[in-house]
């Protein structure tokens, strides 16, 4: 294998300075029209290809900014992921994508190389707790790269954070779910530890407590993670339920489940929404895709990323005393056949 092409010989093929030829690639207003084009066609000749880490390195952070999500593989991070890209790749900036998997360990990781990389600022959706991972985020910080906390709130308020009202949304959708006239209703959704999970079963307890319920007529069925397999799992478990006892209505912490869910009971010869309705969260392109479209609650996925980058990149450019910000957005729910009201 031969070496790389170098700064050198490129600068000697087309007869001009090892400096103009910097200049060409880096600061070209400068050099004159005729200049860039010899050093431009030795460049395409050799095949040369610039050292961006070498040049990152002397710069003393690179053109890049980290993102960490619980996981990739959920439609609704793939979202926000592409609301982030849309806004730093308008910034000449890309972005590296990291997928903890909901592991504190490889979170850490994933931190630790991103600084590495002296990237000019990380996006976060913490594993658990903010606290958890607070000197981490504190760390970063203190070597200048700005933190944004994403689909995540900050109790101190010592970074930028991009949320959705959950309690609200969690609301909508128990709300909804009374009105039309079930008393028997589920929610499903895990782990509890899940900030998300958690502020969406506080929402539809808060609507059950107004219209006059006990919290504790709600059903709750705890999954070990937010996937199409836990759904499933948890419909298994209603299926098995004698029918006076079976809840007709169910709140998904997300649309993962709910989708594993409807998988589970069209396995089950149960009819949706007619013995059991389905409402999810998230509002993902295959909710409204499903075989029996998906009652959701729908969260803003892309501009909730692109609000995030938009975040870090003011603060990056800052350089006097930065003031965090707390962005909420408000979520609405979408409602489709799952869970049609008179479906009771």
């Amino acid at each position: 294998m031969s070496a790389p092409v170098s700064i050198k010989e490129v600068a000697a093929r087309a007869g001009v300075s090892v400096g103009t030829v910097s200049n060409v690639l880096n600061r070209p207003d400068i050099v004159a029209q005729s200049t860039r084009r010899k050093v431009n066609a030795a460049i395409k000749a050799l095949g040369f290809v610039r050292n961006e880490s070498a040049r990152q390195l002397r710069a003393g952070r690179s053109r890049t900014i980290g993102l960490v999500v619980l996981d990739v593989a959920n439609p609704f991070f793939t979202d926000v992921a592409r609301g982030v890209e849309d806004e730093a790749s308008a910034s000449g900036l890309a972005v590296i994508l990291c997928s903890s998997d909901e592991l504190p360990q490889k979170q850490d990781r994933y931190l630790e190389l991103l600084a590495e990389h002296r990237v000019q600022g990380v996006l976060i959706t913490p594993v658990g707790e903010v606290d958890e991972v607070g000197e981490q985020l504190a760390g970063l910080q203190r070597r200048g790269i700005p933190v944004i906390l994403v689909d995540a709130r900050s109790p101190s308020g010592g970074q930028c954070s991009v949320a959705v009202d959950d309690v609200l949304g969690g609301d909508l959708a128990m709300s909804h779910l009374l009105e039309a006239g079930h008393e028997r209703i589920a929610y499903i959704g895990g782990p509890l530890a899940l900030r998300q999970v958690s502020d969406r079963r506080d929402g539809a307890t808060k609507a059950l407590e107004r219209a006059g319920r006990s919290a504790g007529q709600m059903q709750i069925i705890q999954t070990a993670a937010p996937n199409v397999a836990a759904g499933r799992q948890a419909g298994e478990t209603i299926g098995a339920l004698p029918a006076r006892e079976r809840p007709t209505a169910v709140f998904c912490a997300n649309d993962l489940i709910a989708l594993g869910l409807l998988q589970a009971m069209t396995r089950l010869g149960l009819r949706v929404p007619e013995d059991v309705a389905i409402v999810g969260y998230d509002d993902i392109e295959f909710a409204a895709a499903a075989a029996v479209p998906l009652s959701s609650v729908r969260q803003p996925r892309h501009q909730l990323g692109r609000t995030a980058a938009q975040l870090l990149l003011e603060e990056a450019a800052e350089t006097g005393t930065h003031e965090h910000r707390q962005v909420i957005f408000e979520p609405e729910l979408e409602v489709r056949r799952s869970s049609a009201i008179g479906s009771a």
